[in-house]
């Protein structure tokens, strides 16, 4: 692996946009720890400090690299453009203009994405909104981390929050169009690697050097059953008639459709953990002390045995929902039979399509079984152990494994390209 660091770098082009990656991020990484203007950041340092701000930790904390518990102008991090992407994917199903647009191809795709691009400074505005609301409120810090904002302070927070966003988007696709790897999923990764450190201090203060250890080993074990989850895949044989047109033959090849275990990657377990913060809501909102005394001990609490099997059920069932979505089996087989192939032993048309159902019934379910698993482990770690911070598990693991496979590839097919060994032999 040292072997292709260095040939990686021997490559004019290829270490140019190396270099332009690292750049990107050491930009990203400096807009963590601007503050928004307004914010006291003496005050605020000294309650992070002192650990006041724990109730903000949490998704959208973590895919902002810490920028949300700082109050930097990247505070929203990518959330905003991630649930714009997912709007737009379940939009794509029930909107016959935007399936329209998913099939044209390269423009449709970048209408699309222009699209996306509006939903995304929208939810930013919105979210930037709420955020400068609840720091001044006293919700969700425990102070008030703007003491004494007028009305234009209040303005010009929200705007700069939405502006940060807009620049992390804008950073991403600089990343993705003249750098190395998915730029979105790259600056997810950098954020998630940047938390390591507290929370491996957190680890050692609350449990000890041999507590830090133990995550290490059971870290890399994950790390390594989260690969061999992510590359398993169930292949569909499919064969190809030979046509004839004039003096000319096609046809006549064979292929496979491959379905992963894991269809719809992380997604679910994002649609759950968002879920999971409607209750307490809900209770607020309700004004009634048993609801909310109920919801206290049972679904805000992260190592109460019912709020983990309430977030493996809604993950599980988001695994199913969004393998449902994300791949018409109809289509597919339509598709395969405009072109002549078909499934050796299956009728084309009609029994293909209820077989690739079958088959993708029967995959989600271990998949979305282990999904559960390993975002529900540092719930169960902490119920059990009463370990509060686990570095090497949950969403982290699965985004970190999904992104350093993908990365990795990129790299390797352009060694493999100029005659050099890649990562992966």
């Amino acid at each position: 692996m040292l072997r292709a660091f260095v040939s990686a770098f021997k490559i004019p082009d290829l270490r140019k946009k190396l270099l332009f990656t690292l750049g990107i991020i050491a930009i990203y990484r400096l807009g963590g720890w601007i503050p928004v203007p307004g914010v006291d950041v003496d005050i605020l340092g000294e309650a992070v400090g002192a650990g006041e701000a724990a109730a903000l930790v949490g998704i959208v904390n973590l895919f902002s690299g810490g920028a949300l518990q700082q109050m930097a102008i990247f505070a929203l991090g990518i959330m905003p453009y991630i649930t714009a992407s997912i709007i737009m994917q379940l939009l794509a199903v029930v909107i016959p203009k935007l399936e329209e647009l998913k099939k044209e191809g390269e423009q449709g795709r970048k209408k699309i994405t222009q699209y996306t691009r509006y939903a995304t400074v929208g939810l930013a505005l919105l979210q930037s909104t709420g955020l400068v609301t609840i720091a001044q409120n006293e919700a969700a810090f425990g102070f008030d981390a703007m003491p004494g904002a007028g009305t234009g302070t209040i303005i010009l927070a929200v705007l700069t929050l939405t502006t940060g966003t807009t620049v992390i988007m804008w950073l991403g696709e600089l990343i993705t169009a003249r750098g190395v790897g998915n730029g979105m999923s790259l600056l997810i990764y950098v954020s998630i690697i940047s938390q390591f450190p507290s929370q491996f201090m957190i680890v050692e203060t609350e449990n000890g050097m041999g507590a830090v250890v133990g995550v290490l080993i059971a870290g890399l074990f994950l790390t390594v059953a989260v690969v061999f989850m992510e590359l398993g895949q169930r292949r569909i044989p499919v064969q190809y008639a030979r046509r004839q047109v004039g003096r000319r033959s096609y046809g006549g090849q064979s292929t496979y459709i491959p379905l992963k275990v894991n269809q719809s990657g992380v997604i679910p377990v994002i649609f759950a953990s968002a879920l999971m913060f409607l209750p307490g809501l809900a209770a607020q909102v309700s004004g009634s002390p048993a609801f909310a005394q109920w919801t206290e001990e049972n679904l805000t609490q992260a190592d109460s045995p019912f709020y983990i099997i309430v977030f493996v059920a809604l993950t599980v069932f988001f695994a199913y929902f969004y393998s449902a979505i994300t791949f018409n089996p109809v289509e597919v087989a339509d598709n395969m039979k405009r072109y002549g192939g078909f499934i050796p032993g299956i009728r084309p048309g009609r029994q293909t399509a209820e077989y690739l159902d079958k088959v993708l019934t029967r995959i989600t379910l271990p998949g979305s079984l282990y999904l559960a698993t390993v975002a529900a482990l540092p719930f169960i770690l902490l119920a059990v152990l009463g370990i509060s911070a686990f570095p090497l598990g949950g969403v982290s693991l699965l985004i970190m494994v999904g992104v350093g496979l993908n990365t990795m590839q990129q790299i390797n097919s352009q060694l493999m390209q100029r005659n050099y060994e890649g990562f992966i032999r």
